[in-house]
């Protein structure tokens, strides 16, 4: 309930009382009460929104994305007095040049690699007994991956950009092995060649890409909330447009949100289409539906069990009170298998 998806072309978002209302040729196909309400998903064309439902989004915090037919987050309405803090963007811009930007990328690329491992070990866990192989190559691909991770906690420097190259190394390798991993352990009617991203159209990689959009757009959300600027990261270089934290940050989040998401959608056999190198509108709705429920599912986080979606939210906080110097080192998440 905490997001409403719009993506029915042609739709009219408007404000009825205290609800949100989607219209579609004068009949009403949704409400949803704006109390509670934290994200508007907007993923079709065409689609037409009231100055008074943008305002009271705008005033109640709930923040408004617009995604591409292939997932690329191309807008974003949010109130700029969520993003009027200062003195955490100062220290975030100083903690690139010494040791704070160095545990940041270290995190960042150790959680990537860690949440890897697990997901692995997750999906493979019910093959140990029909298919023994595959499972015994997940396995294998989890330990070298772990072992990635470890030579990541153990490298040493003053400064990113010393650092960067070696990171990006070991992360590749991780990707490599997990991404071949990943392609024994998808049923196999599917005949997917391998990661791809860019311009992929096939069926998976298209999911993947979607998936990664609608996730992006969470974990922007979450670093504007807690006063950060989404184009100053650490691991990511800079370039003009490049929201580097967004792509830092969403490393942590990618396999246990969206791979889990989508290799399980696939392997249950749900109806799954992509027409002309792009997913079918009743793909990308299911898709978007089922990215949410993730978001809400719970994982174990600081001693409790929490949605992934405040924990998304906490991390981002996390990050904002290290680089200000208010917190313990700041350490990535790591689901449970």
């Amino acid at each position: 309930m905490a997001e409403l998806i719009v993506e029915r072309y042609g739709a009219f978002v408007g404000k009825h009382s205290e609800r949100v209302r989607v219209s579609l040729k004068g009949e009403v196909v949704e409400e949803r009460p704006l109390y509670g309400l934290e994200h508007v998903l907007v993923l079709s064309g065409g689609v037409s929104l009231s100055s008074d439902v943008i305002r009271e989004c705008a005033e109640r915090g709930i923040d408004i994305t617009f995604l591409s037919g292939s997932g690329v987050p191309y807008a974003r309405l949010i109130s700029p007095a969520l993003t009027g803090t200062v003195r955490t963007r100062r220290e975030q811009l100083l903690a690139y040049l010494d040791g704070r930007g160095v545990t940041l990328c270290k995190a960042f690329v150790a959680g990537k690699l860690a949440n890897q491992a697990t997901l692995l070990r997750y999906l493979a866990k019910n093959r140990r007994q029909k298919d023994f192989d595959r499972y015994d190559q997940a396995r294998e691909a989890a330990f070298r991956i772990q072992d990635y991770g470890r030579q990541v906690q153990g490298l040493r420097s003053e400064t990113v950009d010393a650092l960067r190259q070696e990171l990006m190394t070991l992360e590749a390798h991780g990707a490599k092995l997990y991404w071949e991993a990943m392609r024994e352990l998808l049923v196999p009617d599917v005949g997917w060649e391998g990661r791809e991203t860019r311009g992929a159209t096939d069926l998976v990689n298209s999911l993947l890409n979607y998936g990664y959009g609608i996730l992006y757009s969470h974990v922007e959300r979450a670093i504007l909330l807690a006063g950060l600027d989404p184009y100053a990261g650490y691991l990511h270089v800079d370039r003009a447009g490049k929201p580097s934290l967004v792509l830092d940050l969403i490393e942590e989040f990618r396999q246990m949100v969206v791979d889990r998401t989508v290799f399980g959608l696939l392997n249950r056999g749900a109806t799954l289409e992509v027409e002309e190198g792009r997913l079918t509108e009743p793909t990308r709705r299911l898709l978007a539906e089922r990215v949410n429920e993730r978001l809400d599912g719970e994982e174990p986080y600081e001693g409790k069990k929490h949605k992934l979606r405040t924990v998304l939210m906490s991390q981002a906080r996390h990050l904002a009170t290290f680089v200000r110097g208010e917190g313990k080192p700041y350490t990535p998440f790591v689901g449970r298998w």
